[in-house]
């Protein structure tokens, strides 16, 4: 397929904007009520699923992102199968780090790996400025191949700053952050310089994806509950709110996500978007207390649960719910990723109970809380 001109692309952001302006994703975005509650997976396309073992092929998951026939397909996959509310790009945080040539490499049953990590003022040079067209043509191309044939939103996303810093930093997954933090508290102005890199690589992969088509973003700062809510404040929500608000002139919706965030939810909704994402260790109530109704909810069933018995899961499911009160801004989800041994029947025996749950008792409460 080839790519449109950026002013095509730019024409086509409103059309696919209009195009699912009622859905039920982006009404619940809005806080408006709909007919039903809207459910779509963070990691949906693929983990768990047969069909993506099949197309995947062997290796880094790199090899598939940069294929877009394969992405695009990949990304499908959930919609045909499970039936929820959006899809969301077959991609990963650290794609516009890996395009730029920073030197990070996704290690299977491992995850994000750097051979040399970030250490010093020199390597911000290896954070080059982005170039979309040349440096993410395949993504674009993949969110074209999308929009032409779903009929319902796509999410495109990208990385946060704390989380995009601890993978440059400590060179692979972390428990305990230790070097990031160090170097975030003892080189306040490198760590400052650092995440201002990242940022404009978020924007420049998110406004990539919107005028490709992508109808929401959400901002994946997955492990910035590592932090206290002062640090978060001083060093990280700067930098989310750079990212959100570049985001806010192209008119989409946007979400931001962490997990064990239930402290800092009044800083995270500061940053400005539309919805956060809540984790299962907060009550959604607690978290609409805490971010004073401001922005809508998704989540937060625990998807550990998703491997117990269909009894246990269903209640599971009620309780989330239940916990929402009828509220139109919620967009029901995991309070993170599918897990791989996951079994896509009981996910899509949650989408099928959160539509026959929702649509019977639950955004057409209207505002009640």
């Amino acid at each position: 397929m080839s790519k449109a001109s950026a002013s095509n692309r730019s024409a086509n952001v409103s059309g696919v904007t209009d195009r699912f302006a009622n859905s039920a994703l982006l009404r619940a975005l809005r806080q408006e009520p709909g007919d039903g509650v809207p459910v779509w997976f963070m990691r949906q396309a693929g983990r768990s699923l047969p069909e993506y073992k099949t197309v995947r092929g062997q290796g880094t998951i790199l090899n598939a992102i940069q294929d877009p026939e394969r992405a695009a397909e990949i990304t499908m996959q959930p919609i045909r199968r499970y039936g929820v509310d959006a899809a969301i790009l077959f991609s990963d945080i650290v794609t516009p780090v890996f395009a730029v040539g920073f030197g990070i490499d996704i290690t299977p049953g491992v995850g994000p790996t750097c051979e040399r990590p970030f250490a010093s003022a020199s390597d911000l040079d290896r954070l080059r400025p982005l170039d979309p067209d040349s440096d993410l043509g395949f993504q674009t191309e993949t969110v074209e191949l999308l929009v032409h044939e779903l009929e319902v939103p796509l999410i495109g996303f990208a990385g946060g700053p704390f989380t995009l810093a601890s993978y440059l930093i400590e060179g692979k997954p972390s428990r305990d952050y230790a070097k990031v933090k160090a170097l975030m508290m003892s080189d306040p102005r490198l760590w400052h310089q650092l995440c201002d890199r990242i940022a404009d690589l978020a924007i420049g992969t998110l406004t990539n994806q919107v005028r490709a088509g992508a109808s929401v973003v959400q901002l994946f700062d997955s492990w910035a509950g590592a932090l206290r809510p002062e640090h978060y404040r001083e060093y990280v929500l700067t930098h989310s709110t750079k990212i959100l608000s570049a985001m806010a002139d192209l008119g989409v919706p946007r979400i931001h996500f962490g997990i064990n965030t239930g402290e800092l939810l009044p800083q995270i909704a500061a940053a400005g978007a539309e919805a956060i994402g809540v984790d299962w260790r907060t009550p959604l109530g607690d978290a609409r207390q805490r971010t004073g109704g401001r922005v809508a909810l998704q989540g937060n069933l625990d998807p550990a649960l998703v491997l117990a018995p269909w009894s246990v899961l269903e209640q599971e499911v009620h309780r989330v719910l239940a916990d929402n009160a009828g509220h139109p801004g919620h967009i029901f989800n995991l309070g993170h990723g599918v897990l791989p041994q996951t079994n896509p029947d009981q996910l899509k025996r949650i989408v099928d109970l959160v539509h026959a749950v929702g649509s019977a008792d639950g955004q057409t409460k209207g505002t009640s809380s």
